[in-house]
C-alpha cells in the first residue's frame, strides 16, 4: 500500500484524471479501444465538471506512475447539473457536433457526443434524502488496496460536514463487482433505470450522524 497517495485535486490534474476515466470507461474495464477517435470524450462529462465546480469534493489517487484514481462528489446534484447546463455543456456542443443517422450505427464516441447535446440529468427520489452524488474510478493497479473505500469515506465526510443528509451514485448492472463494493459500504438500492446493457441501478446512503 505504500507508494500510493491520496490528495486533494489541483490544477493540472485533468489529463491524468481523464485518462483514468478512459481506462475504466468500459463498465469498469479499459475503454480505450472504444474511444480512440476522442479519448477525452467520457472525461469531459464524468471528471472535468467536478474538478471545475466541486474542487473541495475532488480527491486524487496517485503513485510513482502518476494519477491512478479519483473520487468526486457534488453537494447539490440539481445545482451541479444546472451549472453544468449553463457553464459547461455549451462549450462541448460548440466543439462537437451532434451525430446524425441511425443511433444503432453510432460508435461509442458518437453516443457520448450525443450526450453532450441531449444530457441526462436524472436524480433518484426522494431527492431531499440523497441530494449529493458521488463518482469514483481506479485503475487496475490501484484496486484491492482499500483506497477506493478510503476516498469515498473522505468525500462523504466532507459532504456530511457541509450538511448533506445523504448521497447517491449510479452503477451499471453489468458491473457486479462495483455493485458489491458499494453495498459493502452501506449503499442501498433506490431505483433502477434503463434496460439491457444500459441498465443502471441507483444506490443511496444516509450521511446523517
Amino acid at each position: 500500500m505504500s507508494g500510493f497517495t491520496v490528495r486533494p485535486a489541483r490544477a493540472g490534474d485533468e489529463p491524468g484524471a481523464y485518462h483514468v476515466c478512459l481506462k475504466t470507461g468500459n463498465v469498469g474495464q479499459d475503454g480505450e479501444p472504444f474511444y480512440r477517435e476522442d479519448p477525452d470524450a467520457l472525461g469531459r462529462i464524468f471528471v472535468g465538471p467536478y474538478l471545475a465546480f466541486e474542487p473541495d469534493l475532488s480527491l486524487i489517487l496517485e503513485d510513482e506512475q502518476g494519477i491512478c484514481g479519483y473520487a468526486l462528489g457534488a453537494f447539490d446534484s440539481r445545482e451541479f447539473f444546472s451549472r453544468y447546463e449553463r457553464d459547461w455543456r455549451p462549450k462541448l456542443c460548440a466543439m462537437f457536433a451532434a451525430p446524425t443517422g441511425d443511433p444503432a450505427s453510432w460508435t461509442r464516441t458518437q453516443a457520448v457526443h450525443h450526450g453532450y447535446h441531449q444530457p441526462d440529468y436524472f436524480v433518484p427520489e426522494p431527492y431531499a434524502v440523497h441530494p449529493s452524488h458521488l463518482h469514483i474510478d481506479l485503475l487496475a493497479r490501484a484496486q484491492g488496496h482499500g483506497y477506493g473505500r478510503r476516498m469515498l469515506e473522505q468525500v462523504m465526510d466532507r459532504l456530511r460536514r457541509r450538511g448533506s443528509p445523504g448521497a447517491h451514485l449510479g452503477v451499471s448492472l453489468m458491473n457486479p463487482r462495483a455493485l458489491g463494493f458499494y453495498q459493502r459500504l452501506g449503499f442501498q438500492e433506490l431505483t433502477r433505470v434503463g434496460a439491457g446493457n444500459d441498465a443502471c441501478i441507483y444506490l443511496g446512503r444516509s450521511l446523517r450522524p
